[in-house]
């Protein structure tokens, strides 16, 4: 936007990134009705190319719609989630959280995919949450990579040092330099 002020689009960055490594962490830290765990967010990565990471939350009567639909249009998304062959999906709800409600925010995330989508589905119960509900979707495995939508300068290179510097453990490379 025009009129925004260099700090209120500072503020706006920091708030994203804030949620995402939120929900990276909730997802990965906090127990559910169905488990996600780092394993599933390794699983999903793994080989996967690029990672497109959303989150959407919703409340009131539409609340799985509008959290999916948030989710998969999320400003952490610089490219649709359409095609994606790995998809991990988490819904946080309330005590008061329909199975219904459920199954429709899975529903619109699962249509986004690739039909034969590897989908890891958790659930968990915030207790501190009153009709609401938020999703996080980690999405992985497009056919022309969503790296392909981001102008090539903008892209890093790294060197074939820098590579494989990081294949080895962190105490076995400080032996090296």
């Amino acid at each position: 936007e025009r009129t925004m002020s260099i700090l209120d689009a500072f503020r706006v960055a920091d708030s994203i990134l804030g949620r995402a490594v939120q929900g990276i962490s909730d997802l990965i830290v906090i127990p559910g009705l169905v488990n996600v765990d780092f394993a599933d967010v390794r699983a999903i990565m793994t080989n996967a190319g690029s990672a497109l990471m959303g989150i959407g939350e919703g409340s009131g009567e539409d609340k799985s719609t509008t959290a999916a639909r948030a989710a998969i249009t999320s400003p952490l998304l610089e490219v649709s989630v359409d095609g994606a062959t790995g998809i991990l999906l988490n819904i946080v709800g309330g005590p008061d959280l329909g199975m219904h409600e459920v199954d429709e925010a899975a529903r619109i995330i699962s249509e986004a995919a690739d039909p034969n989508a590897n989908i890891i589905f958790g659930t968990s119960i915030d207790e501190n949450m009153k009709d609401e509900i938020k999703l996080t979707v980690i999405a992985t495995g497009f056919a022309l990579g969503p790296s392909d939508s981001v102008p090539s300068e903008s892209r890093a290179k790294k060197s074939d040092k820098e590579e494989s510097e990081f294949e080895a453990p962190a105490f076995l490379r400080r032996g090296k330099r």
